[in-house]
């Protein structure tokens, strides 16, 4: 029997708003935090993802109460992640009423985090979020694809989309699986906000690197393209914000355009 797939809403949160950007920059106001989050547990979103998208590059956490307030009305998985890079933080987080934390520039600076987090609070809570741009050429591992263009590979960035790192995507999503991370949440940055669809080659690539579960973002546009990511890739969740948030698509019709699909996902 198929695994079932999850649908999964994400909050990108600044200055206590809901937001909205393309490829990390030009944000536009999405809504309140708090009602989103009702109105997607309501609907049957299988989790939810609270992004904190200015904590790191301002140096800070993630905002407390902002998370104590969302969790209380929800009653799915729930996981936070924004300038977590101690298990000071994540322990914060969680008795603030997450369930799992996502971790990203805290972990490129110094992988044991991952290790100290699992030991501490289980692999099932520790997810490393890998922002992802692709380059030309044949990059610094040995992961490099092919296209029509020619030789490409898939770079990480930290601090919100904001500094290239070095690191090859596909090869750090399997080390922070060694070192402790039971989830990775992966973004395209170069399909974020788009509404083009996820980034196949990346989300495949990366599935097939690790055998935790891999949340596709970055790019989704429509029902279609979750049904794509899913079916086509070995992601185990899609992660969309702009469909929901605006109106577009509801969690409900999304689910049927899936089951109608023949993807595997718990009925709306």
């Amino acid at each position: 029997m198929a695994l079932t797939k999850r649908v999964v809403p994400c909050l990108d949160v600044a200055g206590g708003r809901v937001v909205k950007g393309t490829r990390f920059v030009s944000t536009r106001d999405a809504g309140d935090p708090v009602a989103l989050a009702a109105r997607y547990g309501a609907e049957g979103a299988d989790e939810l993802v609270f992004l904190d998208i200015t904590a790191s590059p301002e140096g800070r956490g993630t905002t407390l109460g902002m998370v104590r307030d969302v969790s209380r009305v929800l009653d799915i998985p729930f996981t936070v992640g924004g300038g977590i890079s101690t298990l000071q933080h994540a322990r914060d987080m969680l008795l603030s009423g997450a369930d799992k934390v996502a971790i990203n520039t805290g972990a490129v600076r110094d992988p044991s985090v991952l290790t100290g987090l699992m030991d501490q609070f289980g692999r099932q809570c520790v997810v490393v979020a890998i922002d992802a741009k692709r380059n030309r050429g044949g990059g610094p591992g040995g992961s490099a694809l092919e296209d029509a263009g020619g030789r490409f590979w898939f770079e990480v960035y930290v601090y919100g989309g904001r500094r290239a790192t070095g690191l090859d995507a596909v090869e750090w999503a399997a080390r922070a699986q060694e070192m402790g991370a039971g989830e990775v949440l992966l973004t395209s940055i170069d399909r974020d906000g788009t509404g083009d669809g996820y980034d196949l080659p990346l989300t495949s690539a990366v599935a097939d690197a690790v055998t935790v579960p891999v949340v596709a973002s970055g790019g989704c546009g429509g029902p279609e393209h979750m049904a794509e990511v899913l079916a086509e890739t070995g992601a185990g969740a899609a992660l969309a914000a702009s469909i929901f948030h605006y109106g577009s698509h509801g969690i409900p019709r999304v689910k049927r355009f899936l089951l109608e699909r023949g993807v595997p996902v718990r009925p709306p």
